[in-house]
């Protein structure tokens, strides 16, 4: 452990599920420092739901070891495998789970009654975790008479209630609206930090975890491919399919121009022979090359900018209207640019431009 890194309260090593001969985990190894918000992305099969449930016990691993607050509770070495109800943990799935002939008090007091709290702390508690969801004063409504938020409100509050070690969330906003999914994600957040509990979240959505994480782990094929801060993840992808799944990414492919850097920077020449200048990476490659250009980055502009690194001539083929911003599909000596811009300035399909692109936004990804 490094100075200054906070020890991993779930930790997993080199863990490997499989179903036959096929590894839907394939080695998976990482650290969950307490209070820290963590997100598993990935595309469907990557194995992101099947870890989850491998450390809430709700799955068996083939080899390797769980820990959570230093204590294992699967470790193929040492045979050890605890049932879910002896890992302390708690987990927000994807229906909800809330029970419909109860009432919403009911619901979130279930777990507390299992572990045989006293009646007056299971009151107090459930008050507090309902005023906490912003659902105080609907402790007596049915459940059955919740809408989709609501019912998502009630099954944190569920998970809340006894204080776990840990939250464990697969998909839970999966079944809601566009608009009330964005809503969630703010309180979500806001109860990850009024609680402080350390969190890991399953998800697909690549905005809904930029929007919720400290960290994310973006696996693909039963593997990690990279880890990082939302921030890094989006502006450093270090691998083409990091850079494909999160957010909208051009790749550009060449050769490094063994001569071209400057100031800092590396170059790479097009079949055509135009530049372009990159980002210095902590191993400068050699050879064929791809880079990332996240659409957000370039600029269009009808005359000439000032500086002559990083600027092309292009023609605007395409322009679709997206009300908070509008896509443009550039021809230029890379092949096709997708562009994203503001609506503030428009460019007519088979308009002239100009494309400046920052050299620090040019990314090279494996």
């Amino acid at each position: 452990m490094q100075d200054g890194e906070r020890a991993g309260y779930i930790e997993v090593d080199e863990l490997v599920v499989k179903y036959g001969d096929v590894a839907a985990v394939d080695g998976v190894s990482f650290s969950v420092p307490q209070g820290e918000h963590l997100t598993l992305l990935g595309p469907s099969g990557c194995g992101k739901t099947t870890t989850l449930r491998a450390i809430a016990g709700l799955e068996t691993p083939t080899s390797g070891e769980i820990r959570i607050d230093g204590r294992p509770v699967y470790s193929s070495e040492r045979r050890i495998n605890l049932p879910p109800e002896q890992r302390d943990l708690s987990m927000v799935f994807q229906s909800y789970a809330i029970w419909p002939h109860m009432t919403v008090a009911e619901n979130v007091a279930y777990g507390l009654k299992l572990r045989k709290v006293p009646r007056d702390e299971v009151n107090r508690r459930v008050g507090e975790v309902l005023d906490m969801v912003r659902l105080g004063g609907y402790g007596d409504r049915p459940a059955s008479r919740l809408s989709g938020g609501q019912q998502q409100r009630v099954a944190l509050a569920r998970s809340f209630a006894f204080n776990p070690k840990a939250l464990l969330l697969d998909e839970p906003l999966s079944n809601l609206d566009a608009k009330l999914r964005a809503q969630m994600r703010v309180e979500l957040r806001e109860l990850q930090n009024q609680v402080e509990v350390t969190s890991i979240y399953v998800t697909h959505d690549q905005e809904e975890a930029l929007a919720i994480s400290d960290r994310i782990i973006v696996m693909n094929g039963g593997e990690i491919e990279q880890v990082g801060t939302p921030h890094d993840i989006y502006d450093r992808p270090r691998t083409r399919f990091v850079a494909d799944f999160i957010g909208a990414s051009n790749i550009v492919l060449g050769q490094i121009e063994p001569n071209g850097s400057a100031n800092g920077w590396v170059a790479m020449r097009l079949d055509g022979g135009t530049l372009v200048h990159c980002a210095r990476p902590p191993q400068p490659p050699s050879g064929p090359a791809a880079i990332s250009i996240r659409t957000v980055y370039p600029r269009l502009s009808r005359e000439q900018p000032a500086s002559d690194t990083n600027v092309w001539p292009g023609r605007v083929t395409r322009r679709v209207y997206l009300g908070d911003f509008v896509q443009y599909f550039v021809d230029w000596a890379g092949g096709t640019l997708s562009v994203r811009q503001l609506p503030t300035e428009l460019f007519e399909e088979g308009a002239a431009v100009f494309i400046e692109v920052d050299p620090e936004r040019c990314v090279f990804v494996e």
